[in-house]
């Protein structure tokens, strides 16, 4: 944590020793290369927040930038600083370096606000999480965000080249780039790689040996940030647009990576009833089931269920009806509030219910043979509602079939019951009582 920059043991890691002291070696982000020469030729510069993903050089910038402050300056890691701490550190230091700044809570990231405002301290946080979800509104209105990238093979390639010269490990272009590909865009993993390979024999230094030595690093997968989500989110997609052979990928991707399969059970049961619905109603049942077998078998074989259950919702029919009718219905709630029930619907469980008139003229349906009778069920003002619209998808036009043809025959009946339009020149008979109905209620 101390400010005074000095030459590192050569016992320090090599993701440590090879941090650049200057922008020029500073390897990658070129898009924001002319916002960072700007900051370092700034009079005093402002409290920043770098946000990436692990390993992208934000703990690099961050030390390279107040560096060149000549001021004092702290580094701390928010899971190991208490507010007490800070508080003490804080009484002779100009610049703070708060890594994961994200793990700190709402009332901690508060402590921040008046001293980044005044200028009192210059604050340089580093998170790996959304900020827009990570940190709070308040700090983020006094933070300039600067959003880092995965590196690219190429940087990685360098950075490669730079860490086997200080180790003195002589290996192939193919190896380096090997090892720059499976580093994923994160530099520290690859440093500590180039290490892994450093104390394994000369003839075992070769990327074929590498490979059969490293099998995990191949499939990283990062359970909590952006990827995790993003990852999730294209399994549902390909689901969705009916590809299994995208949906299995994603699927392998996410366990290989070490994913919780529940949390993947979760989404297929919920991409069961969002996207395919009423077109495959043996979906849902498919998915829950998928969810007890992977319970049951555990893993690594609960990988079988899952596979089946990902491949059955991909080749399945697709219908969103349900889906769009409960959000169309909750449209409507949030534009006009909750209305009345009817007071027929209303179950009159006292007398002074009964009084009320709660229940009465209510229909039970099963006294008709079809097991239908003619009733209003939407409050008034939305008895000629729809929310629910069938798709004409797998079983759902069988099974929507009886309740068109009941609402098909309303309709035509309700058509031969209308009084036919008078004639041009025939006067309609006034109608005493449907005036009297359009008076406003006195209640």
């Amino acid at each position: 944590m101390s400010s005074q920059f000095s030459l590192l043991p050569s016992k320090a890691p090599l993701a440590e020793s090879l941090r650049p002291e200057t922008l020029d070696t500073y390897v990658g982000q070129t898009h924001i290369k002319p916002r960072l020469q700007a900051l370092l030729h700034a009079k005093r510069l402002p409290s920043l927040l770098l946000f990436g993903p692990p390993g992208c050089g934000k703990s690099s910038l961050a030390l390279l930038l107040a560096r060149t402050q000549r001021r004092r300056f702290l580094r701390l890691s928010a899971p190991e600083a208490g507010l007490p701490q800070l508080r003490r550190a804080l009484s002779s230091t100009e610049i703070l370096i708060l890594d994961e700044i994200h793990r700190f809570s709402k009332a901690q990231q508060d402590f921040f606000l008046p001293l980044a405002e005044s200028g009192e301290l210059t604050l340089i946080a580093t998170t790996t999480e959304n900020p827009s979800f990570s940190v709070t509104r308040q700090l983020l209105s006094r933070l300039h965000v600067l959003k880092l990238e995965p590196l690219e093979d190429s940087d990685l390639i360098e950075l490669a080249q730079r860490g086997a010269a200080r180790l003195e490990l002589h290996l192939e272009e193919s190896t380096l780039e090997m090892l720059a590909h499976i580093a994923h865009g994160d530099a520290r993993t690859l440093l500590n790689l180039l290490e892994y390979v450093s104390a394994l024999p000369k003839d075992k230094q070769d990327a074929d040996s590498i490979r059969a030595y490293l099998p995990e690093i191949l499939t990283r997968h990062d359970k909590t940030g952006d990827s995790h989500y993003e990852r999730a989110s294209a399994l549902i997609k390909s689901i969705r647009g009916s590809d299994p052979d995208a949906a299995l990928y994603y699927l392998a991707c996410l366990l290989e990576g070490g994913e919780d399969p529940r949390f993947i059970c979760r989404r297929l049961i919920l991409s069961a009833s969002e996207d395919i619905g009423l077109a495959d109603p043996q979906a849902l049942s498919m998915a829950v089931a998928c969810q007890q077998a992977v319970e049951f078998v555990g893993m690594p074989e609960g990988f079988i269920p899952l596979a089946e259950t990902v491949t059955y919702l991909a080749l399945a029919k697709k219908s969103n009806s349900t889906y769009a009718a409960y959000l169309s219905a909750v449209r409507e709630i949030r534009l006009n509030g909750t209305l009345p029930v009817p007071l027929h619907l209303r179950n009159p469980s006292t007398t002074l219910h009964k009084q009320w008139g709660y229940g009465k003229e209510y229909k039970y349906p099963h006294q008709s043979p079809e097991g239908w009778l003619k009733q209003q069920y939407l409050p008034d003002s939305l008895e000629e509602s729809t929310f629910y619209q069938p798709r004409n998808n797998g079983a759902e036009p069988h099974l929507a079939a009886w309740w068109l043809s009941l609402h098909t025959a309303e309709s035509a009946a309700s058509e031969l019951h209308k009084e036919p339009a008078p004639q041009e020149n025939e006067k309609a008979p006034v109608n005493s009582q449907a005036q009297e109905n359009t008076l406003p209620p006195s209640e």
